[in-house]
Order: C-alpha cells, then structure tokens, then sequence
C-alpha cells in the first residue's frame, strides 16, 4: 500500500506540474502536495508497527479489564444473591423469633394466670379456714357466756325458790347417799 501510494506521487507529480503551467498558478500547490503526500507516507511506513502494537496492547487490555469486570459482576453477583439468601433466612429468623416470642408470652400468661387462680384459692382456703376457727371461737365464747348465763340464772332462781327447809332436806339426801354401804357404791359405779 505503502509503495504504491509512493509511486502515485511521483507518477502525478509531473503530470501536475505540467497541468499546473497550462493553468497558471498550480505549481505552487503541487510540492507542497507532494511534501505533505511523502510526509504521509513516511509516517505511515515507520509509524505502522508501533501504532499496530500499541492498539494491538490496548486491545489486549481492554479484553483483560473487560474480562476482570466480567468476573467483578459475576463475584458482585454471587454476593448479592448470598446476602439476598441470607436477608431471607434472616427474615424467617424473625418470624420464628416473633413466633417462638408469642408463644413465650402466651405460655407465661397462662402461668401467670394459673399461679394467680392457685394464689387465689389457697388465700379462699386460709379465709374459709380462718373464719371456721373464728367461729369455732364465737360459739364457744357464746357456750361459755350462755353456761355462765345459765348457771347465774339457775342459781339466782336457787336463791329465790329454794327455802331454808328445802336445803336441810337436800343435805339429809346426800348425807343417806354417802353413808350407803361401799359394795353398793363399788355396784353403782360397776355399771
């Protein structure tokens, strides 16, 4: 390519140099034409290796980076899909935590409730108890009260109704009845 465009400059140089004097003023336009056409292909001749080296690097550079952005991606992939597996673990995690809480909670009323329904009837027993003894009490302080009542009443009735012949007839009972004879009191006390 290169040889061939170097042959088209000096093949048309003269032919433009000769058209340039049947025009007039196209001499001045024709070596620096050449100058810039040689120039050219000049740079091109010594220029085309490096310049094919250096995309032929950038080439292999941008594949490597592309293919360590692949792998980037495929690694940032497997970590959002880790972490994904994990937020829904973590999630399932507290709905058994919620679950596993309410039934605590629901487990710890029905204690609550049951230790408050014992409380309640151990105190009920202590009071029914209580309030037996304390009636127990009252009826023997009425007992007692009534007895003395009684015994106040029936002696002060003594007092009145028995006369003075009446008591030296129950002191002459009692006297026959202590001066029985042993073997009948040992009987009477037999039976």
């Amino acid at each position: 390519m290169f040889y061939a465009f170097l042959w088209l400059a000096f093949a048309a140089g003269p032919a433009l140099a000769a058209g340039g004097e049947e025009h007039g003023g196209g001499e001045g336009l024709l070596f620096p034409f050449l100058n810039f056409a040689l120039l050219v292909g000049v740079l091109f001749f010594l220029t085309r290796k490096p310049v094919q080296a250096f995309f032929a690097e950038r080439k292999r550079n941008i594949e490597t980076e592309l293919d360590q952005a692949a792998e980037l991606q495929r690694q940032a992939e497997e970590r959002h899909a880790k972490w994904q597996r994990r937020l829904v673990g973590i999630e399932r995690e507290l709905d058994e935590i919620r679950r596993l809480g309410r039934e605590r909670a629901e487990a710890e009323r029905e204690q609550i409730l049951a230790d408050a329904r014992e409380s309640a009837a151990r105190i009920e027993r202590t009071a029914r108890s209580a309030i037996e003894q304390e009636l127990r009490r009252a009826r023997e302080t009425l007992r007692g009260e009534a007895s003395n009542l009684a015994v106040d009443l029936a002696a002060s009735l003594l007092r009145e109704r028995v006369t003075d012949a009446d008591r030296d007839r129950l002191l002459d009972e009692f006297i026959a009845r202590v001066e029985q004879t042993p073997s009948d009191a040992a009987r009477t006390g037999a039976r």
